[in-house]
């Protein structure tokens, strides 16, 4: 497979996740902003927009104008309408390794991003959340039944899982310091997609430590950081089409992935609160460094050198490696 077509697969995955990730995120704190009188509008935004990584502005802020700039923007680079936009862009550059169905659906939903936006700003942000939720579930869809299990769907799912840890361990990183019993983590769980599922799984009991337990180190749950690092890990063994090492991993985005599955797979129980920004902040860190070594690995051009007929070399003509 061409790099330049992995890298757009891979991309693609990343920024559906983020914008269904986004919309989940938004849609939550938007209802506990205007439903709940005694939280801060301006701090509360403030905070959602560092955990995001995005500098807070300078005038005060509220839920309009957080979903203005999160949602709605098209200047601000990791807005939902940046996001899918940037996707729509990438599957445009591979419609030879992207399925009809694929490209439709994102191509429908960028167009209609538009009017969805109009009909929030009059009956409610809910709308355009909503829309970009059930788009991006009928993508993962047409992924799952339009797509061969080739290199191409590997890339794409790894992309997914990538963007996947980035933004869960973003929403627990914004509520990492508050008290176990805070009705917050429920917040922290329905922005996640992961209440109902967690009510069945402990009985309808409620504390941070569960909460954290759950979407840090659950191994059924398909949104839980060490469910995600694994599919990253199947995928990228998948990919690398070398034989096995007798000393371990020669990739350096699966050793990165495999320690951080070891690290939280062997913790000591009761242990997982016990500096947990510390060990989130490491999760986010371990993102950015594994999407550097897939980069690297998959996705860089391979330097060519040309000779005219006179010797003179030409250092400036790259061809595009294959993967």
């Amino acid at each position: 497979m061409l790099a330049r077509n992995a890298e757009s697969l891979y991309w693609i995955g990343r920024y559906v996740e983020r914008a269904d990730d986004l919309a989940r995120i938004l849609d939550v704190a938007v209802h506990h902003l205007l439903e709940d009188s005694t939280v801060d509008p301006d701090r509360a935004s403030r905070v959602l927009l560092r955990v995001l990584g995005t500098n807070p502005p300078d005038g005060p802020l509220d839920v309009w104008s957080l979903t203005e700039r999160v949602a709605y923007s098209r200047e601000d680079s990791g807005s939902i309408v940046d996001s899918l936009t940037s996707a729509r862009d990438n599957a445009r550059g591979a419609r030879e390794v992207t399925s009809a169905e694929m490209w439709e659906c994102l191509n429908t939903t960028v167009n209609g991003l538009a009017s969805r936006e109009r009909a929030a700003r009059l009956l409610g942000p809910h709308e355009f959340f909503r829309y970009v939720e059930e788009r991006a579930a009928m993508f993962a869809g047409l992924v799952d039944t339009t797509l061969s299990r080739d290199d191409g769907y590997r890339f794409l799912i790894l992309g997914r899982s990538v963007e996947r840890i980035d933004m869960l361990v973003r929403l627990l990183l914004s509520r990492a310091g508050d008290r176990a019993s805070s009705p917050s983590w429920v917040t922290v769980l329905r922005s996640a997609g992961a209440h109902d599922t967690y009510l069945r799984t402990y009985r309808g009991a409620l504390d941070a430590g569960r909460v954290v337990e759950f979407l840090l180190l659950d191994r059924l749950f398909p949104r839980s950081v060490f469910h995600t690092i694994r599919t990253a890990e199947v995928a990228l063994e998948e990919l690398d089409h070398r034989p096995r090492s007798r000393i371990g991993a020669r990739a350096e985005a699966l050793r990165l992935l495999g320690r951080a599955r070891s690290e939280l797979e062997f913790l000591r129980p009761g242990m997982l609160l016990e500096d947990l920004q510390t060990r989130l902040l490491s999760l986010l860190e371990l993102c950015t460094e594994v999407n550097e070594a897939v980069a690297l690995q998959y996705f860089h051009s391979a330097p060519w050198v040309a000779w005219t007929d006179a010797g003179t070399r030409v250092d400036d003509v790259h061809v595009e490696a294959e993967l």
